[in-house]
């Protein structure tokens, strides 16, 4: 685990609720106190009502794909062993979109509509990293 090589997020105050959950494996966003709208990515103010009014609310991990491509060549040394790999737009079923990479089995021929899961990915021993598996149910 501590031989990770690839890009870690940076955490901040403003994120640090993100990541967290994500070390707990919980996926967290953050809702509008003011309108109730959840909002990822993470912002100082809701794009909605612009309140700066927060809470972190857990989600259910669940959702579908909106767009994906999978790459077979590495545009960065850190990720040649990992080609081929599938980077997704994740539409979860409460509404925020996500990016990140779909993983395990059928990963390779994941497509738009194609309903995933949250899976969690504890790079490092103090980062976890959400991705998504293609759901079984």
């Amino acid at each position: 685990m501590d031989d990770y090589r690839k890009p870690l997020p940076v955490v901040t105050e403003l994120n640090r609720p993100f990541w967290d959950g994500a070390r707990r494996e919980v996926l967290q966003v953050q809702c509008c106190t003011e309108c109730g709208h959840l909002r990822y990515p993470i912002a100082e103010v809701c794009p909605r009502c612009l309140s700066g009014g927060v809470e972190w609310v857990p989600l259910s991990g669940v959702g579908e794909v909106f767009a994906c491509v999978t790459y077979h060549r590495a545009y960065a040394p850190e990720f040649s062993d990992d080609v081929p790999y599938t980077v997704a737009i994740v539409q979860l079923d409460e509404g925020p979109r996500m990016l990140s990479n779909v993983v395990g089995p059928g990963r390779l021929d994941a497509r738009v509509g194609d309903r995933v899961r949250v899976v969690f990915d504890a790079v490092t021993a103090q980062t976890t990293v959400p991705r998504f598996r293609l759901a079984q149910d």
